[in-house]
Parts: C-alpha cells; sequence; structure tokens
C-alpha cells in the first residue's frame, strides 16, 4: 500500500474518529421535524430567554400549528421516510393535560401513515412525575429533552430557574426510570456560572448518559432580563476563544463516555437581535476541531516513539486544523503534519 507524500513509515498507529454517533443502534437516524410551541406551558420567562426570536414563531392556538404541520407532513414525498416529530419551545409536561393528549394524539395519527417514527418533546426538570411520564410514553412519546441548564446550585439560583441541582438530577432519572430516551441541554456561561461549573455539569451528563446533549453557551439577547444585566455591567459573557476550549474540554469527556452531541451553539433566526457573548457561525466546528487536538495529543502519550505525521481521513479534513487552519501551529507544537488519507481511521506514523 502506498502512503501519502513523501513519508512511509512501517506501521501506523490508528484510531477512529472518538465521536460516537448521533443515534443509538435501536432505531435509525431520521430527520427531527420541529414543532413549535414558544413559551407554550412556561411557567415565567428565564432571564436569557426571548423563544419569539429565537423560534421565529408567536405563539399560536395549538389547533392552528398542528394545522400547519399536517400539510407539511403530508406534502413531504414517500421516499423522504418518517421523521422525528419535536414539540420544542415552551415546557410540554406543564401544558394542559387535554393539549398534551392532542398533541400527542396527532403524533399518532401521523406515525399511522408512516410520517413519524418517533416522538419527543422538551421540557423543564421541575414540571415531571413518574405518573404523567408513564402516562406520555404510554401515549406515544419516546423522548424528553431537559432544559436543565446547568446542575449547579448558584447557577441556578442566579438565573431565576425556580429549581435546583439535585432535583434536575432527579429529573433525569426520573425519564430513564420512565422507559423513555433522555436528551440534556446546558447553557455554558450563564450568570455565576465558571468553566470549572461547566466540567462539573459534563462530568454529571457523562454519568447519565442521556441519548443526546445540546451545548447552548449563553448569549445575551436584545428584550431579555440578561440584557438588562449586562447594559448595567452585571453580567459578562464568556469570551470566544474561552468557550471554544471549554467547549473541546466537554466534547473530550462526552466523548469518552459514549455520549453524542446533538448541537452546539444556538441557531440563529432571522430577528434575532444578539448584544453580546461566544457568537460565531462556526462555534460547533471550533470546538470539535479542537477536542480532536486534544484527542490526537492523548494518543501521543502512549507511543514508543514520538511520530511526525497525522494521517487524516478525507471526511474529516474540513474539521482536522479548524477555521482557517487556525491548529495547524498547534498541531507542529505536537511534531505532527497533517496529510489527507483515504482510509477510514486516523493515522500516526
Amino acid at each position: 500500500m502506498g502512503w501519502p507524500g513523501a513519508y512511509c513509515p512501517d506501521m501506523p498507529t490508528r484510531f477512529a474518529h472518538p465521536q460516537p454517533p448521533r443515534t443509538s443502534a435501536a432505531h435509525a437516524r431520521a430527520k427531527v421535524f420541529p414543532v413549535f410551541l414558544p413559551l407554550a406551558g412556561c411557567p415565567g420567562r428565564c432571564i436569557y430567554c426571548d423563544q419569539h426570536a429565537q423560534t421565529g414563531q408567536a405563539p399560536e392556538p395549538p389547533d392552528a400549528v398542528l394545522a400547519r404541520a399536517r400539510a407539511e407532513l403530508l406534502a413531504r414525498p414517500d421516499t423522504a421516510g418518517p421523521v422525528e416529530l419535536a414539540f420544542y419551545g415552551g415546557t410540554f409536561t406543564a401544558l394542559p393535560e387535554s393539549v398534551q393528549h392532542r398533541l400527542l394524539d396527532f403524533a399518532t395519527q401521523m406515525r399511522a401513515l408512516g410520517r413519524v417514527g418517533r416522538v419527543r418533546c422538551s421540557t423543564r426538570p421541575d414540571a415531571l412525575t413518574p405518573a404523567l411520564l408513564v402516562d406520555l410514553r404510554e401515549r406515544g412519546l419516546d423522548l424528553v429533552e431537559l432544559g436543565v441548564q446547568s446542575f449547579q446550585d448558584a447557577a441556578l439560583a442566579a438565573s431565576r430557574r425556580g429549581y435546583d441541582g439535585s432535583l434536575a438530577r432527579a429529573a433525569c432519572r426520573m425519564v430513564a426510570q420512565a422507559s423513555l430516551g433522555l436528551g440534556i441541554q446546558l447553557l455554558p456561561g450563564l450568570p455565576g456560572h465558571k468553566p470549572e461549573d461547566f466540567a462539573r455539569d459534563i462530568a454529571a451528563v457523562a454519568q447519565l448518559k442521556p441519548e443526546l446533549v445540546r451545548l447552548y453557551p449563553c448569549l445575551v439577547l436584545d428584550g431579555t432580563q440578561l440584557a438588562d444585566l449586562w447594559r448595567a455591567g452585571e453580567f459578562l459573557p464568556w469570551p470566544l476563544a474561552q468557550t471554544v476550549d471549554a467547549l473541546a474540554e466537554a466534547l473530550r469527556s462526552l466523548w469518552s463516555a459514549g455520549v453524542p452531541t446533538a448541537r452546539i451553539g444556538l441557531a440563529e433566526q432571522a430577528g434575532l437581535a444578539i448584544l453580546a457573548g461566544p457568537r460565531h457561525p462556526a462555534l460547533g466546528q471550533m470546538a470539535r476541531a479542537k477536542a480532536l487536538l486534544l484527542h490526537v495529543r492523548d494518543q501521543l502519550a502512549p507511543l514508543a516513539r514520538p511520530p511526525r505525521v497525522l494521517f487524516v481521513p478525507r471526511r474529516w479534513q474540513g474539521e482536522v486544523l479548524g477555521q482557517g487552519n487556525a491548529l495547524r501551529a498547534e498541531y507542529g507544537a505536537l511534531g505532527l503534519t497533517v496529510e489527507v488519507w483515504d482510509e477510514a481511521e486516523f493515522g500516526l506514523a
């Protein structure tokens, strides 16, 4: 077998990308079809939240939301396959019981037509009971995404979430005990939240082993209470570089625990006025590239002799060196040049 470039090692040390698959083996990956219910069921408005701008939708009656979702699902070509229907934007389990049932009845109808394969919802840790979760599971719910935001009491109190870390952990366990899939959303950089707090949050997530995790570094959105604190100089968001480093360490830990990350960073919408915070269109790529660098560094430690080349599978070449090849010098500091090859695994030689 020929090797890329002029360097021909005897035998490279191979390793796979550490990122776990985003879906379990129990089901095939399906496109997530979001049905937004902005602020529906929410007991109050969190200091960082502007759901209307984040979703691009104003509140509507459930019947209007479902009518539009029905039309869009039925318009999908039969060859597109079933979607994973996701009720997002509000506190699903705090909605009136009749509304929860109406939404899940709709999902069941779409499932019977082959348009929906799985159903998920988002909610708060303090809006659950074991009996409610069992009822929702029996009505067709498959996964619950919990807006935990943090497990640290100080950050939760400063953000006025209304619950503490022990309740958040108990809610995660409650979802799993109801035989439902668990998703966890974290918001690093909240008021009173330091990088070391985020590391503790990630350790808790790794122990809970959810089906997925979303990482949304805290941004200051216009029209929120957090914006008022920022203008008054009472809140300072994390700088971008610090955020990327914290996210990279988080990914490294989550990869090691086999926990997939569904998203990093807030999806920007028209009308979303971001005043401050670690905002970047390629934030996820930057964090994954830095996390992979850390993983490669870990692979070097047990080797008998220092390698000179990192061979990168072609599918990963756009992510290894980061934005604008920003990590090339850091690989150089490890004594490595980076070359692309057509193998499925990475190689060190």
